[in-house]
C-alpha cells in the first residue's frame, strides 16, 4: 500500500509539473521556424500576439490552464493533509474531486484549442502539434486516473 501511495503521488507531483511546463511553454504549435503557444505567437525571433477573432478563446484556455494548476496542485497539497490527517478505512474524496475538477478544466481548455485554434495554421502541412499541445493531454489522461485512483482507495 506505501508503494501505492508513493507511486500515486510521484504521478501526481509530475503531473501539477508539466501541467506549469505546457501552460508556460510556447510550442503548442510548431513548425520549422515558427512556434505558438498560448500566450504568443513566434516567427522566428519576432514575438506578438495572437489572431484578435480568437482573442475570448484564448483567453478561455488560458483562463482553464491556469485554473487546471490552481486545483491540481490544490489536490496534492490536500492530499499530503488527507496521509497524515485522516483515520484508517477513510477515502480520498476530497483530494479526487478536486483533482477530477482539474481533469475537467484542462479537457475544456484543450478541447477549446483543438477546435478553435489550428485552422488558422496555414497551409496546415508545415505545422504539427508541439510538446505543450502532447503534454496537456498527457496530463489530462493522468489528473483522470489519479482521481478515480483517489476515489477509490482506502487509507490503510
Amino acid at each position: 500500500m506505501l508503494v501505492l501511495l508513493a507511486g500515486i503521488f510521484v504521478i501526481h507531483t509530475a503531473t501539477v509539473i508539466m501541467l506549469f511546463v505546457s501552460t508556460i511553454a510556447n510550442a503548442w504549435m510548431v513548425s520549422k521556424n515558427n512556434s505558438s503557444g498560448i500566450w504568443t505567437n513566434c516567427a522566428g525571433n519576432d514575438c506578438d500576439d495572437f489572431f484578435v477573432s480568437e482573442e475570448p478563446a484564448l483567453k478561455a484556455i488560458q483562463a482553464f490552464m491556469i485554473l487546471a494548476i490552481i486545483f491540481s496542485f490544490i489536490s496534492l497539497v490536500m492530499f499530503m493533509v488527507q496521509l497524515f490527517t485522516m483515520e484508517k478505512g477513510k477515502r480520498f474524496y476530497i483530494t479526487g474531486g478536486i483533482l477530477l475538477i482539474c481533469w475537467l478544466c484542462i479537457l475544456i481548455a484543450v478541447s477549446i484549442y483543438t477546435a478553435r485554434i489550428p485552422q488558422y495554421y496555414t497551409p496546415s502541412s508545415q505545422y504539427h502539434h508541439g510538446y505543450s499541445f502532447i503534454l496537456a493531454w498527457i496530463c489530462f489522461c493522468f489528473s483522470f486516473i489519479i482521481g478515480i485512483l483517489y476515489l477509490v482507495l482506502r487509507k490503510k
